[in-house]
């Protein structure tokens, strides 16, 4: 039998777990409002830590997570702060879990002094150990700055909240949600809390529980058309019916990534003809840690090559080119590539080259592949033809057409084995579905013994 003090304690214990907003958005997060909380009783000083830490299920898998209580010290980030979000990473990283931070507070707890900086210090340290091995998902509900920043931002993925705040020091620039999704700092932007719980719930369901887990697999309706127009289009033609989650949307103008599924197969697809416009490092960017988050749980990466090239010449043109073609070098997972359009030089060599880039490379009809631009190659090819010519440009942009048509056409690089075959855009989705069947079993590509590449920045 409990004595009097004991049940006076029991009810101030009880009354701790008050409702909340961090309580409120991990009832949001866990299916059917369901989940159990760790170390609830930690304190800081004559406070509770100022976060709640549980465990439940999202989607029928089991999931960790974390949320900020600004109700207490506004969320101030602690030694008991920390010691509570280092316990779960810990478990999350025994059980082989995905992970959830929800972020709000003002910032560290000034009292602790310099254990404050340590609190930062072990909470980077255990989610630098658990990224590529746990998919881990930020979601910035309130202010996030700081540290703590950098923190949510290191997450394979992360949404913001229309009215939240995500900056390293308060008078920096771009803290809206707006300005972080295009700069790229987060993946995408929701209306509240609980649009950005329900997208937190599609990005994990596309994800393994992780990096040892096989890839999630579904039923599925193929797509009834098949265009390869633009990216949309083409996600579309490839992926299953109404299986796409693009990441990244607002950052990078010609790239498009999105996770899919495949013939039942999660996967990740990656165009570059999101506009007609070039590269840009902020494209490369976006597509190499695509690539290397793909690449970190297994996920096969689909490839659609179709690009003008790099947006600048020079010395940046090579940092951006570098940084995309070590990811794809880098990466063992199956990588799969379908040249839609126009694929020269660098580019190809970066998305489709062929042992680096891609395990397989097919190639619809009016592809171009080339080692230069088929104007370049008119010019350098046949220079004698235009020595001349009345109407000089006209005559190269012909001769530069014959070539397309001719030495830079899809049948020439697959007799020239650059590509395994030419198909039609009817043909393409399955043969891409084909590859991924015959390399689920992909066993690691061999590798000299290292500590990890060193990839441009």
């Amino acid at each position: 039998m409990m004595t009097e003090g004991q049940k006076a304690k029991l009810a101030e214990y009880s009354a701790a777990k008050r409702p909340c907003p961090a309580r409120e958005r991990l009832a949001a997060l866990f299916d059917d409002g369901a989940y159990t909380e760790t170390g609830s009783g930690i304190m800081n000083g004559s406070n509770y830590a100022g976060v709640v830490t549980a465990y439940g299920y999202i989607g029928g898998c089991p999931a960790y997570a974390f949320s900020q209580d600004r109700t207490v010290m506004s969320g101030a980030v602690g030694k008991a702060h920390s010691a509570k979000i280092c316990k779960m990473l810990e478990l999350a990283a025994k059980n082989g879990v995905p992970v959830v931070g929800i972020y709000d507070s003002c910032g560290a707890f000034i009292e602790d002094g310099a254990e404050a900086l340590n609190a930062y210090s072990d909470i980077l340290l255990g989610m630098g150990n658990l990224s590529g091995v746990v998919p881990m998902v930020s979601v910035i509900s309130g202010v996030c700055a700081g540290s703590m920043a950098l923190i949510a931002a290191s997450a394979d993925f992360s949404v913001i909240t229309e009215a939240a705040e995500l900056y390293v020091t308060p008078a920096q620039s771009g803290a809206n949600a707006a300005d972080a999704v295009k700069s790229g700092a987060v993946s995408a932007i929701a209306a509240d809390d609980q649009a950005a719980m329900e997208l937190v719930k599609k990005y994990l369901s596309l994800m393994p529980q992780n990096n040892l887990s096989p890839v999630p697999e579904y039923d599925f309706a193929a797509p009834s058309a098949a265009s390869y127009a633009d990216a949309e289009s083409t996600a579309k033609s490839i992926a299953d019916e109404d299986s796409i989650l693009e990441i990244s949307a607002d950052f990078g103008k010609a790239a498009y990534t999105a996770l899919c599924t495949v013939a039942g197969t999660a996967a990740g697809i990656a165009c570059t003809n999101k506009t007609k416009d070039k590269l840009t490092s902020d494209d490369c960017a976006k597509l190499a840690r695509f690539v290397r988050l793909c690449d970190a749980f297994g996920l096969p990466v689909i490839t659609v090559a179709d690009t003008e090239g790099f947006e600048s010449e020079g010395a940046e043109s090579v940092r951006a080119c570098a940084k995309l073609a070590g990811a794809y070098a880098e990466a063992t997972c199956a990588k799969i590539v379908l040249v839609s359009g126009k694929a020269c030089g660098g580019a190809f060599i970066a998305l489709a080259g062929r042992n680096a880039a891609a395990d397989a490379v097919f190639a619809l009809p009016e592809a171009v592949i080339a080692p230069v631009e088929p104007v370049t190659a008119a010019e350098f090819l046949y220079h004698d033809k235009l020595k001349g010519a009345s109407d000089l440009a006209a005559e190269r942009n012909k001769l530069a057409a014959e070539y397309a048509e001719n030495e830079a056409s899809a049948f020439a690089a697959a007799a020239k084995g650059a590509a395994d075959d030419v198909v039609t855009a009817e043909e393409a989705r399955e043969k891409i579905a084909s590859v991924l069947d015959i390399t689920a079993g992909k066993r690691l590509n061999k590798r000299l013994p290292k500590k990890h590449s060193v990839l441009p920045l």
